[in-house]
């Protein structure tokens, strides 16, 4: 009894803290790279779209927050500002990271079964399932024996609330 009060009064305290801490705000780190140019900065964010965050996985550098994503979202913007075009960037990027730092993949020969994967696995699944429904159809069609036809109507007239 005792243990689970302190449990309870450990989670309530992190329940609290949690709820009592500040706004989450950017890191002045992050707001210090932003660049004063508005056409600048949507360039930037328009190619950081386009790409991965190597240490989120699942986001966009323009959506993350890691210091990795922070960093590569000052390198699109130094190198647009050398006059570099988007499509040299995603390129710079690939050629350094790999297929992987793109977020929408290309069609190629190392990423065709990202593509055609999950319709291969819903084609393989809809086969499973239509073969499942005939072999339950086929069990269900098999005729009673006259022997297991008279135990069955047995077993209904015995139970009948009429008899």
């Amino acid at each position: 009894m005792r243990r689970a009060s302190v449990i309870a009064l450990v989670l309530a305290s992190a329940a609290w803290s949690v709820s009592a801490a500040p706004e989450a705000s950017p890191p002045p780190h992050e707001a210090a790279n932003s660049s004063a140019d508005p056409a600048l900065e949507a360039r930037v964010m328009a190619v950081a779209e386009e790409l991965r965050c190597l240490v989120c996985q699942n986001e966009t550098i323009a959506a993350s927050h890691a210091d990795l994503a922070v960093d590569l979202r000052k390198q699109i913007r130094i190198k647009l500002s050398e006059g570099q075009s988007e499509r040299q960037i995603l390129d710079f990027m690939v050629e350094r990271y790999g297929d992987f730092v793109l977020y929408r993949p290309t069609l190629q020969a190392t990423t065709v079964l990202l593509w055609v994967g999950p319709f291969a696995l819903l084609l393989v699944a809809g086969f499973a399932l239509a073969r499942a429904i005939r072999g339950r159809q086929r069990q269900l069609a098999v005729p009673l024996s006259p022997t297991d036809a008279a135990r069955a109507r047995q077993l209904l007239e015995e139970s009948s609330p009429g008899s």
